[in-house]
C-alpha cells in the first residue's frame, strides 16, 4: 500500500457552531496516518444563500488543490444539505448516514430542525454549563476553599501538571463542578493534606507528570528559575506522589494523556454523572 503523504482539504459544515462536525470529522480523518489535512469549519450555514457561498468557497479550494475536498456535514435542513452536496467534493452527510436508518428503525420521522444540539432552547443544560464553569473558575488553583465541599471532584497535584485545563474540560463538557488545589512545599514538609482537604478525601483525584515534561512546561512560564529547574521538578513530583499514596488518593499520569482522556477517565473512575450534553 502506498504510504506517501496525501494532501487534502476538509470542510466541516454545520447550521450551528460546527463543533459536532469538527469532532466527528477530525476523529474519522485522523485514522489515516499519511493524510495531511487543511481543515476549515463553516458554521451557521442556515440559509440557501449561505449554502451557495459555502459551495463557491469549496469549489475554489478544489480548483486550487487540483483534487476535490472532503465535506463532513451536520446540516439538519435537507434543502440546505442538498445545495451544499452539489459542491465538487466528497460530501458525507451525517444526517443521511445516521438519521435515516434511525427513522426507519423507530418508525418515526426526525424533526430535521436546525440547532437542536447546541443552542439556548435547552435552558436547563445552558444554565448547568454556566454554573459549573463559574464554579470551576472560582475554585481554580486553590484560590478559595469556600464551598469546596460542593465540588464533584477536586484535582490535586503539583503546579502545572494539567489540573486547570482538565477541570475546565470537565465543567464545559460534562457539567461537573471541578475544583483544583496545587500541592506546595509546605504540604510536603508536613507530610499531610492541607486542612481544607482532609474532610474531602472522597472527592480528591490526583494528577502526576514526568519531571522532564514538567520542567519543560514550567520553563516556558518561568525560565531559569528554581521553580522550573529539573531538580526541583523531580523533588516535587516525588513528594506529591508519596503524599497521594499515603492518603490513598487515586492518581492519573498526565504526561502523555490528552485533556479529553484525563477528564473521561476521571468521570468513569470517580463514577461522576454527566449533567449536560
Amino acid at each position: 500500500m502506498d504510504t506517501a503523504n496525501i494532501f487534502r482539504s476538509a470542510f466541516f459544515v454545520s447550521d450551528r457552531t460546527g463543533i459536532t462536525a469538527e469532532m466527528l470529522g477530525h476523529s474519522l480523518l485522523t485514522q489515516f496516518d499519511n493524510l495531511v489535512l487543511k481543515e476549515t469549519t463553516l458554521p451557521f450555514i442556515d440559509s440557501l444563500d449561505k449554502a451557495q457561498e459555502a459551495v463557491a468557497n469549496i469549489n475554489a479550494t478544489a480548483a486550487a488543490d487540483g483534487v476535490r475536498p472532503i465535506i463532513i456535514s451536520t446540516l439538519a435542513n435537507t434543502e440546505i444539505a442538498a445545495a451544499v452536496g452539489k459542491a465538487n467534493a466528497l460530501f458525507l452527510d451525517c444526517f443521511q448516514i445516521f438519521i435515516v436508518p434511525l427513522e426507519n428503525e423507530l418508525g418515526s420521522r426526525a424533526s430535521h430542525e436546525i440547532g437542536r444540539t447546541h443552542n439556548l432552547n435547552d435552558i436547563v443544560n445552558y444554565y448547568k454549563r454556566m454554573e459549573s464553569v463559574n464554579y470551576t473558575l472560582s475554585h481554580d488553583d486553590g484560590v478559595t476553599t469556600r464551598d469546596l465541599s460542593e465540588a464533584d471532584v477536586i484535582l490535586v497535584g503539583v503546579s502545572r501538571c494539567g489540573k486547570t485545563p482538565t477541570c475546565l474540560y470537565l465543567s464545559m463538557q460534562f457539567g461537573v463542578r471541578a475544583a483544583n488545589y496545587p500541592f506546595i512545599p509546605e504540604d510536603f514538609s508536613s507530610h499531610q493534606l492541607p486542612k481544607s482537604l482532609t474532610k474531602l478525601r472522597d472527592k480528591l483525584y490526583g494528577l502526576t507528570i514526568a519531571p522532564a515534561r514538567l520542567h519543560r512546561i514550567r520553563s516556558e512560564r518561568r525560565p531559569n528559575s528554581s521553580y522550573s529547574s529539573l531538580k526541583n521538578c523531580e523533588q516535587e513530583v516525588r513528594d506529591a506522589e508519596a503524599l497521594m499514596r499515603r492518603e490513598n488518593i487515586p492518581v492519573l499520569d498526565a504526561t502523555a494523556k490528552s485533556v479529553e482522556e484525563l477528564a473521561t477517565t476521571i468521570m468513569q473512575q470517580a463514577k461522576l454523572e454527566r449533567r449536560i450534553y
